[in-house]
């Protein structure tokens, strides 16, 4: 019988390895003797055998920073899972409760149950065994050298000895216990347990996905952002309400309107003064003394609870949002006149306006404004702004600018972030492929090419970065600048997935037909399997077992709508975790796990606030639903990772045989 080593020998030929010598020369210098090349062949083969890390998918978290902590934090019920894998029937449910909310949220419950216990250095002992036993659980599909490198570095050596002690071991139970007990006593148990809890959080999900919208609506996207920024394995899948904020952050005036406009609509200027330090006194200044005697009723903001509608905050916000409305019109029909090809010609109604009568003619028919005090439009040159109206945007440009955390953020975006993404053969975006009515990929005209499908989205992609990183170029890219824009609210927009968006039509005109949006083809044809396969192979996925996982348009599941379209293959995982949407969707969001048994899909009740989690340590998983059991449990190898490992594999494989021919020299 042949060794090993003779067949591969005698599976790479000379000429394979001739044509690769000079990358085979650089590997040696990562693994200079046989020695290293075959214990990393080895180590490399044995993690191809190891389970698959688990994935999470969020979408559509628009600035709900409590509730998007919260399901980050559980893991979507993986960390329960792990709970109740380890301990079973062997502890009684409040006891379970509490060690999974301890977990959660380890800094506010210790500071409770400290204040509680009467025997603390008890509760320590037995809790610090019982957290160790769910993280020796929850890092057993990984590698030593890959829980190491996630260690907290203060404790380190002490949790991987206790990871590979057994309480129970007849030789190390009083060195186990004599740790355990140290650490008790030197006073060091808290700082402890909140470094194993963090570390749980962290082992229990390998890749975080985030399918779009991060921003607006809700009130703290810039914490949700500081969070991701942290997290240790995270992708975007950019959604329209992210390239708002990018375009804005690339100084695209009429995205910064837009942006304005939609926090002002929602009270949540805080984000932008606050949240990113961008001042808005020019705008304020402005819209006070231009709409001082005007009460600009019909951009009252969406208020909570405790607001009143007549506060001078609201007052002022009103008029912020008129003011920026109107500059936001005229900004946009710029690049719509630049860009014909972009067919929104439809979007530009100022000039349609018969001021004098209070009336504007839209296809024919004429329609009587809800407001007709617009003392900033002259009627014979109604998109050009005033001289105040282009001061307040060139003050604005420059703050958004200038917002270092602001372009943080937004480099995180393009660095982790992209129009789609192809991963383990699931396909991930956030609104829609554009099609036609008979599911066809629909055409875009850009520059002389027509262009459609996955080539339509990567062309999007480009100008996105393009329009950001040419944004202080004296020669900026105004192409793709106007694409950016249009990716906003564009027809043909994947992102937006609409015929129009009809912010004028809305504010200003009573009949609610001139207020319809049309959607695009693919949110009328996503349930037919045919059509969901003829997408996931213009993307190159193995169309038997892939997926096509989207956000953007809310499951309305108090409606009976399904999250599950064209028998599995495609999933919508928008079901509410912005408040604003949860009157319509009466739950909470969707969240989706893929781990190495399959999919699963977890529907979230509405949550209260992370005090009352805290306090009364209640979670917000309310069904769960098992799509798709894989047929034998999936590991390393089955995964995109799997792949790279395997071509590395190969590669050092290709390596010993130069050696062991003499073709590459071992460097001892």
């Amino acid at each position: 019988m042949k060794s090993k080593s003779t067949q591969i020998d005698q599976k790479i030929s000379n000429e394979e390895i001739n044509n690769q010598l000079k990358y085979l020369n650089l590997l040696a210098k990562q693994f200079p003797t046989v020695q290293s090349a075959s214990s990393e062949i080895i180590n490399l083969e044995a993690i191809l055998k190891l389970p698959k890390g688990t994935e999470h998918f969020l979408s559509d978290i628009h600035g709900e920073y409590e509730i998007f902590s919260h399901v980050l934090r559980n893991g979507s019920g993986v960390i329960r899972q792990k709970i109740e894998d380890v301990f079973k029937n062997t502890l009684r449910k409040f006891v379970k409760d509490e060690l999974a909310t301890l977990i959660y949220y380890p800094e506010e419950k210790l500071a409770l149950i400290e204040k509680r216990e009467n025997n603390l250095e008890e509760w320590y002992a037995v809790t610090l065994q019982r957290l160790i036993e769910v993280t020796r659980s929850t890092a057993s599909k990984y590698t030593r050298s890959k829980v190491r490198k996630a260690l907290p570095a203060d404790f380190s050596y002490i949790i991987e000895e206790l990871l590979h002690e057994s309480p129970t071991s007849q030789n190390k139970a009083k060195y186990y216990e004599g740790i355990i007990e140290t650490i008790i006593r030197i006073e060091r148990a808290t700082e402890f347990i909140i470094a194993i809890c963090k570390l749980i959080q962290q082992l229990a999900i390998d890749r975080l996905h985030i399918v779009g919208d991060i921003f607006d609506r809700g009130p703290y996207p810039e914490k949700v952002m500081d969070k991701l920024l942290e997290y240790h394995a995270v992708d975007v899948q950019w959604g329209n309400h992210d390239i708002i904020w990018m375009g804005s952050a690339a100084g695209i005036k009429p995205l910064i309107a837009n942006l304005i406009r939609i926090s002002a609509r929602y009270m949540n200027l805080d984000t932008i003064e606050d949240g990113y330090g961008i001042s808005l006194l020019p705008l304020a200044t402005f819209a006070m003394d231009t709409y001082k005697d005007d009460p600009c009723e019909l951009f009252q903001p969406k208020l909570g609870e405790n607001s009143h509608p007549k506060s001078k905050q609201v007052l002022m916000v009103s008029k912020m949002q008129k003011a920026i409305s109107i500059i936001q019109f005229k900004l946009e029909a710029e690049i719509i006149k630049r860009n014909p090809q972009f067919e929104m010609d439809d979007r530009n109604l100022l000039h349609l306006m018969d001021l004098k009568n209070g009336t504007i003619t839209i296809d024919g028919k004429t329609h009587k404004l809800k407001d007709s005090y617009f003392p900033t439009i002259d009627p014979k040159s109604p998109y050009q702004l005033s001289t105040e109206e282009h001061e307040v945007m060139e003050k604005l440009k420059t703050s958004f600018l200038q917002s270092e955390r602001l372009k943080k953020h937004v480099k995180f975006l393009y660095a982790k972030g992209s129009m789609y993404l192809k991963y383990n053969n699931n396909l991930l975006f956030h609104g829609c492929l554009p099609l036609n009515a008979d599911g066809s990929f629909a055409e875009m005209t850009i520059g002389t090419q027509k262009i459609s499908g996955s080539k339509l989205l990567d062309k999007f992609d480009v100008f996105a970065r393009k329009a950001y990183f040419t944004r202080n170029d004296k020669d900026q890219d105004v192409v793709a600048r106007d694409h950016t824009y249009y990716l906003w609210c564009g027809p043909k927009s994947p992102l937006f997935g609409k015929q129009k968006m009809a912010t004028f039509e809305r504010y200003f005109i009573r009949e609610k037909e001139t207020h319809k949006e049309e959607k695009n083809a693919y949110f009328i044809l996503n349930n037919d399997e045919k059509l969901l396969n003829n997408i996931l192979q213009e993307f190159g996925l193995d169309v038997s077992s892939a997926h096509l996982i989207n956000g953007h348009v809310p499951v309305k599941a108090k409606k009976g709508e399904s999250p599950i379209r064209a028998n599995g293959k495609l999933l919508i995982i928008d079901g509410g975790m912005s408040v604003a949407y949860q009157k319509v969707t009466g739950i909470s969001g969707y969240t989706l796990i893929y781990n190495s048994y399959g999919l699963i899909l977890v529907a979230h009740q509405t949550f209260n606030s992370a005090a009352e989690a805290i306090e009364e340590e209640t979670d917000i998983l309310s069904n769960i639903t098992h799509l798709e059991p894989n047929s034998s449990r999936k590991t390393v190898k089955d995964t995109d990772g799997g792949k790279q490992l395997r071509q590395q594999i190969e590669d050092l494989e290709m390596l010993l045989t130069a050696y062991r021919k003499g073709l590459v020299k071992e460097k001892r």
